[in-house]
């Protein structure tokens, strides 16, 4: 009786000690995991860009993707407070953000500063395009919140070949406008629409006003000054804008399809829609992907004649020829002020804007051009050197003025322009006319609006 009663005593301690040990390996397991919650648009799309890379290097951390599907499928009257509700409802470690809102949640102190981390682990952003720690430290008041992984540029693409054929000197890095459109009139004008050569085309056809808001963005121009909430069209700045951009469209040298060009059809319709690839036009402005397209339509096209293609910085601003307005940032990773991983969140943002991640992601434009510079070196044998060269151009309103716009003043202010512009291309009315009228018309449509915005906002 009493060895059972033994055995039975050992079995006990035994099964103690291994419950024991098992824990401890659990508790040891558990401690050494850590989990990261993702805020991001759509979760399979999150991992393909990113989730899976960092995944096979950090194993040891566990993503909650939390997608912002439901706040567009809500469609909410205010979207920027819906986006903000939602973080502070679902408490995410890390936030990928517009750059517009960036700036919004840094100024409210939402997001945390990288600064420290930066320098704690010696984590290197010498190597990162200039330009966009610039603008990230600008749009957070001098400091560091976020960063991104890759960024948007306009440059001047050009047709070599009908360069050479023309007799025609090739662009040159900081091309202003006006030098664009007096180098667009030096090549032929006549022909039939569908076959003609043009000087200048974009991807679907620009009018006078599509052309004349390119140039007034480069130069910096705006149509409202958020400071006095004044409508500021009638000035010579903009009369000169207009008028460069009238006289190129009335020159026949800026491709303008009557048509309005693709409307729809097959994938072989819509590269033939497509001046600047088919080889027909000179010169056009553009992001990266336009090589993706060029390259799509020489594999694609059984009768596609390839071109020589060059790219260079611009367009600019003449009063600073070396910078540009145009350099965007389309989603950047931060972290939320108050985290719990700050650790694990910051390891994410350091790997998705790292050297490894670049080199994988070098092989593609598909979501711009990387911010690691010495990756994107080159696509299809054409240099990516033009979008890397200017510096930002920062001056100006910040993106949070746009807030103070009245939401249902466009909806007002949109047909007075067309009316207005309509009747400057029918020469029915002058330049000097048409902004006259649309500036004090649209004055009152902004005085109104502000007014009727303004119980909302006290109530807020």
């Amino acid at each position: 009786m009493r060895s059972k009663w033994i055995r039975k005593a050992l079995l006990v301690l035994l099964c103690g000690v291994l419950f024991t040990g098992c824990s401890s390996a659990s508790t040891k397991e558990t401690e050494q995991r850590s989990s990261l919650k993702i805020m991001y648009a759509d979760e399979a799309y999150f991992f393909m860009q990113y989730g899976d890379l960092f995944a096979m290097q950090y194993p040891d951390i566990d993503i909650e993707v939390i997608t912002t599907n439901s706040i567009y499928s809500e469609d909410p009257q205010d979207y920027n407070k819906a986006f903000a509700d939602f973080i502070e409802e679902k408490q995410p470690d890390v936030v990928m953000l517009s750059l517009d809102n960036y700036e919004k949640f840094a100024a409210e102190g939402k997001l945390l500063e990288l600064d420290t981390l930066i320098e704690r682990d010696k984590y290197d952003i010498g190597s990162i395009y200039p330009a966009l720690i610039e603008i990230l430290k600008k749009k957070g008041d001098g400091k560091l919140y976020g960063l991104a992984p890759s960024f948007y540029g306009n440059a001047l693409f050009y047709n070599a070949d009908l360069f050479a054929k023309y007799g025609v000197e090739v662009p040159h890095d900081g091309m202003t406008w006006q030098e664009i459109i007096d180098t667009a009139r030096r090549f032929p004008t006549d022909g039939d629409e569908k076959t003609r050569i043009y000087g200048f085309g974009s991807d679907y056809g620009m009018s006078m006003e599509e052309l004349a808001s390119a140039i007034a963005n480069t130069q910096g121009l705006k149509d409202i000054n958020t400071d006095t909430m004044k409508i500021t069209l009638n000035t010579d700045s903009w009369k000169q804008v207009y008028k460069l951009a009238k006289d190129a469209i009335d020159s026949g040298t800026i491709y303008n399809p009557k048509d309005g060009g693709f409307q729809g059809g097959t994938l072989e319709d819509y590269y033939q829609s497509q001046v600047f690839l088919m080889g027909r036009s000179a010169m056009t402005t553009g992001r990266s992907h336009l090589l993706s397209n060029i390259k799509n339509a020489k594999n694609t096209l059984k009768d596609y004649n390839p071109f020589q293609v060059g790219i260079v910085a611009g367009p600019a601003d003449p009063a600073e020829p070396d910078k540009s307005r145009d350099i965007n940032i389309n989603e950047l990773s931060a972290i939320r002020a108050n985290s719990p991983n700050v650790d694990a969140a910051w390891e994410f943002l350091k790997f998705v804007n790292g050297e490894p991640f670049a080199k994988i992601k070098s092989k593609s434009l598909n979501n711009g051009l990387l911010s690691r510079m010495g990756y994107s070196k080159e696509y299809d044998g054409v240099s990516l050197d033009a979008f890397y060269k200017l510096q930002p151009n920062l001056d100006g309103a910040s993106s949070l003025d746009n807030d103070k716009i009245p939401q249902s003043f466009y909806s007002q202010y949109r047909p007075i322009v067309d009316r207005e512009l309509k009747l400057v291309e029918e020469k029915k009315k002058s330049i000097e006319e048409a902004l006259q009228t649309i500036e004090q018309e649209g004055q009152a449509v902004l005085d109104k609006a502000v007014k009727d915005e303004a119980p909302k906002k006290n109530d807020e």
